[in-house]
């Protein structure tokens, strides 16, 4: 049995052909699209700064996270090693769970703990615990199983749209489930049809998928933050902002507490 260290030990690989650019690294552009982390991850650590001071320094925890990700998938995609891949998996689930955890509203919890969010923090970290020892032993389920709780993120994203009549909010949920449902796409498609693609010499879906869920991960935050503050903060309104300026057509979406900062 060959060791969890070693290159091409996973049971996973996926489209892109392996050692095309490098000896050293089996899929150089699913191994170098997971740069967008690492710009994403760190400028949300500066524009959410004064928000972490004010009222969460957890969400610099999510930040952290999110670039922990990129990481291990990086380390993944360089050697299809058994370690990267597991690595790769944990660190999503992980990111989930604080997010779950930490911001999930109180009405959506099971009616057994009663809104309570301390019981529900525990039952989140009991219920990841022991998926990751799942994960040890079945890791090539775990990235599905992974994937499918975006169907109870979509069912609540579904709920707070119905309900809100923010327009501003309403506008992050429409963007951010595009941007999903496109990155899901690509990363079924490099999946199931990976003949294809390589036929056409176009087996880049994964990267894509590392670009496009990465550039949804501040639109979360944004959804995440704004939802919390209607449970947690109703007497304040959060600012919505968007990076490098609020007037451009494209930005990074952020929010501050009402008297922080000025418009671009």
């Amino acid at each position: 049995m060959p060791s969890i260290f070693s290159y091409q030990s996973s049971e996973v690989d996926w489209c892109e052909d392996n050692f095309q650019h490098s000896e050293l690294v089996a899929e150089f552009y699913n191994t170098f699209s997971n740069v967008s982390f690492f710009f994403f991850g760190p400028l949300l650590l500066v524009l959410m700064h004064p928000y972490a001071k004010q009222r969460s320094r957890n969400i610099q925890g999510v930040c952290v996270l999110f670039m922990f990700i990129g990481l291990f998938s990086m380390y993944f995609h360089m050697t299809l090693s058994f370690l990267g891949q597991l690595l790769d998996e944990l660190s999503i689930l992980w990111l989930l769970a604080y997010n779950y955890g930490l911001w999930m509203p109180r009405c959506y919890f099971p009616a057994f703990l009663k809104g309570n969010r301390s019981h529900f923090y525990r039952l989140v970290v009991i219920t990841t615990v022991i998926s990751s020892f799942m994960s040890l032993l079945k890791p090539v389920a775990n990235a599905y199983a992974l994937n499918s709780i975006a169907l109870h993120i979509l069912y609540v994203l579904h709920q707070e749209y119905k309900k809100t009549s923010n327009k501003e909010l309403r506008h992050l949920i429409e963007v951010s489930v595009i941007l999903w449902a496109i990155a899901m796409t690509s990363w079924i498609s490099d999946r199931a049809l990976c003949g294809f693609w390589q036929r056409i010499h176009f087996s880049y879906l994964h990267s894509i998928w590392h670009l496009l869920i990465s550039a949804t991960f501040p639109y979360g935050m944004a959804i995440m933050l704004l939802v919390d503050a209607q449970y947690e903060m109703p007497e304040k309104s959060l600012k919505l902002r968007y990076w490098p300026c609020d007037t451009w057509p494209v930005g990074v979406p952020y929010v501050e507490l009402p008297d922080n900062g000025k418009c671009c």
